[in-house]
């Protein structure tokens, strides 16, 4: 009975829709800790600010390295083979992937859970929930995000892939509206409660839908055989471009990455993008608490902060079809410049205007976030120039997102670090001594004597110069990026004539 029922889901659900709600149980989680992880450990904890910077160092250390070491280690066999009939396949390469899913997954979700209870001290807690949490959800991440790039070649499925992936995205942002109405600093026994729902949710979500995707894989590519027969059938299809006659080392493999002109390009742009993206989360309930609470109550901060969460996924489904039409870089490059006139037309209005203001706080974060949205498929492009211009086996998908991962994750760190700086030179507002900035905060005249400016207007002009800033600097770096249009047509061509019959077609299972 049970393999009855199991067998009718599996009919029912799609291979594309099952990919995409993967995204979910990664992002009810997420959405939560970045929303939440510092005022945890600053408002709660009592984190000194010396233990605050040393974890967040060695965290942007650890957060950059792991994703291109974990990349490595999943993608090194891919690289080359010694012999051409042992070659690794694009099918059992998935595989591979579905059952680190099925592992890295529930621990990811268990990682979770470490922050909301203080059982070390706030300085070694931080660290290693830090460090722990991104090592898993790296482990997520890159084989989720690998998927993308082996799942699919042609622009339109792998629009049809990450279109799953942002419905099931925003159905994760609900969490975040969720969140608010248990979230009491003088009460944390609901918000653990809470976290312990989502992480066993999440758990339980990742188990299934990673052992559903396998079962399915397996039996579409050979329904009449079993695993170990299908995985050593598996090797069909025409020839590679080449075949090294020795592996690749990493040495190799940097010196590759370092000529490949738009890789570089692809991530000066995109640590600028992750550095405002994690801005925009950290600093939120700051915004909403030094500028609009006087002026809004606490339902509408609550609806405000869930649309800001939810609205980039849902618009990320426009986004797409723009993308069907114009083009991922066409599309990517109107944003940046939406963002820089949004926000220059904030600045020239000023901070008095409230409801404008929260249309604007909200919008920044929607439009920023939907450029995060689109980058998957500008790094699954990567992979498929890499995968032509170097002549490999095997596309090295993770390892390419492993890559950009190690050159723009500092930007993650950088975020919550250059803003309390910001914050603290330019008003004397310090958020780790709560004692010396009440009066910073409840009137003027203490920003009047030190030359500061007053918080609220402090916390305005962060708000609108840091996306004028990385506005202008992203649309440089983007103009740089030659891999769209007719290029771009040319390495899609080159990569599914070398591979195909290795590739499987998204629509048919």
């Amino acid at each position: 009975m049970g393999t009855r029922v199991w067998g009718c889901w599996q009919g029912v659900l799609s291979t594309a829709l099952l990919y995409g709600s993967l995204a979910l149980f990664t992002s009810i989680l997420h959405n939560v800790f970045l929303l939440y992880y510092v005022e945890t450990f600053v408002s709660i904890y009592k984190i000194d600010k010396i233990s605050f910077w040393v974890g967040e160092t060695v965290f942007l250390i650890w957060n950059s390295l792991n994703d291109p070491l974990f990349g490595w280690l999943s993608d090194r066999a891919f690289l080359s083979s010694p012999q051409a009939g042992s070659q690794i396949t694009n099918p059992e390469v998935v595989l591979k992937r579905l059952k680190a899913l099925a592992t890295n997954g529930p621990l990811f979700a268990v990682s979770f859970l470490a922050f909301w209870v203080a059982w070390a001290s706030p300085g070694l807690q931080f660290l290693l929930c830090l460090c722990l949490y991104d090592g898993f959800l790296t482990m997520v991440d890159l084989h989720h995000s690998a998927l993308l790039a082996d799942l699919a070649v042609s622009a339109i499925d792998r629009t049809r892939l990450n279109f799953h992936c942002s419905v099931f995205s925003a159905l994760g942002s609900f969490s975040v509206f969720l969140s608010y109405s248990f979230w009491d600093k003088e009460d944390f026994y609901s918000f653990r409660i809470f976290c312990v729902t989502l992480a066993a949710f999440s758990v339980l979500g990742f188990f299934l839908v990673s052992r559903m995707l396998q079962r399915r894989f397996i039996k579409e590519i050979h329904p009449k055989q079993d695993d170990a027969s299908a995985l050593k059938e598996l090797n069909v299809g025409h020839a590679p471009l080449n075949h090294p006659e020795k592996p690749v080392t990493i040495g190799q493999y940097l010196k590759q990455l370092s000529r490949h002109r738009n890789f570089m390009w692809f991530v000066s742009m995109n640590l600028i993008q992750v550095f405002h993206c994690h801005f925009n989360s950290n600093f939120f309930p700051l915004f909403l608490e030094h500028l609009l609470s006087d002026n809004i109550s606490a339902s509408t901060g609550s609806i405000l902060l869930g649309i800001s969460y939810i609205a980039p996924h849902l618009n990320n489904l426009y986004f797409l079809t723009l993308c069907q039409r114009y083009g991922v870089y066409q599309v990517i490059r109107w944003l940046f410049m939406l963002k820089l006139g949004l926000s220059v037309a904030m600045l020239l209005a000023g901070a008095d205007h409230i409801y404008l203001l929260c249309v604007f706080i909200a919008s920044n974060r929607v439009f920023t976030e939907g450029t995060c949205k689109l980058l998957k498929l500008v790094i699954s492009d990567l992979v498929d120039e890499d995968f032509v211009v170097n002549r490999r086996q095997q596309a090295a998908s993770a390892l390419v997102f492993g890559m950009v991962a190690l050159m723009t994750k500092p930007g993650q760190t950088f975020a919550p670090l250059i803003g309390t700086w910001l914050l603290c030179v330019y008003t004397g507002y310090d958020i780790f001594e709560r004692d010396s900035v009440k009066d910073s905060v409840s009137g003027s005249h203490v920003a009047s004597s030190s030359g500061n400016p007053p918080l609220r207007l402090g916390c305005f002009y962060m708000l609108v110069f840091v996306p004028i800033t990385c506005a202008l600097l992203q649309l440089v770096a983007w103009s740089r990026f030659t891999l769209h249009g007719r290029k771009l047509q040319g390495i899609k061509a080159l990569r599914q004539g070398a591979q195909q019959g290795h590739l499987i077609d998204v629509k048919a299972i």
